[in-house]
């Protein structure tokens, strides 16, 4: 099995690149947050790799990162769940912001993803829930808030660091009622806390 593949990067678009090893060209599907780490054309660079072998094809999955293949490799074990679904799942969200919907059962967030429906959503919380690791679900972006969205983006333009503003308002977000989670207020008192180091 192949798993991992260094080389010139020839081809990509989207949803797959072309990758020179050697003079053997190797065509990888790949996600959306793949794509956005992906150097430009004729460039040496290194993926992960998933192989998928069946009667009728060999397919190879890329990734830029190995938090990214573990989970794609979680995702294609619970039922009902192929390549290509796991591939939107991780096009759809960072790796950190579906763990936290995974353990905070959000169905709604996960159902937002293209080719999710209601029932896969409940099928990837009951079969995952407790089995994803290494993501802090308190440093993932708030999930469906545009006034929290919009104060995590003003908090970074100010200097302050992502995992530190998204614990912060998320922090918030279970704290205020739903009158007081205005961008303003939430800007408000996330600055008082990030600037004490709370």
């Amino acid at each position: 099995m192949i798993g991992r593949l260094s080389g010139t990067l020839l081809e990509r678009d989207f949803s797959s690149c072309l990758l020179d090893v050697n003079g053997v060209g190797y065509e990888v599907a790949i996600p959306l947050s793949t794509f956005d780490k992906l150097p430009l054309e004729n460039r040496e660079i290194t993926l992960y790799i998933h192989t998928q072998v069946r009667e009728d094809a060999i397919t190879l999955f890329g990734f830029a990162t190995l938090e990214e293949r573990k989970l794609f490799r979680k995702l294609i074990d619970v039922s009902g769940v192929g390549g290509k679904l796991a591939l939107n799942v991780l096009s759809s969200m960072p790796v950190a912001n579906f763990c936290a919907a995974v353990s905070a059962g959000d169905v709604k967030a996960l159902s937002r993803i293209s080719g999710v429906g209601k029932r896969t959503a409940e099928r990837l919380v009951v079969e995952l829930k407790g089995r994803l690791e290494g993501a802090d679900p308190a440093a993932a972006a708030p999930v469906g808030n545009s006034a929290a969205a919009d104060a995590c983006a003003a908090l970074e333009q100010l200097g302050f660091k992502r995992d530190a503003v998204n614990k912060v308002v998320n922090a918030l977000l279970g704290e205020l009622t739903d009158e007081e989670k205005t961008t303003e207020n939430l800007l408000r008192k996330a600055i008082g806390r990030l600037n004490s180091g709370k």
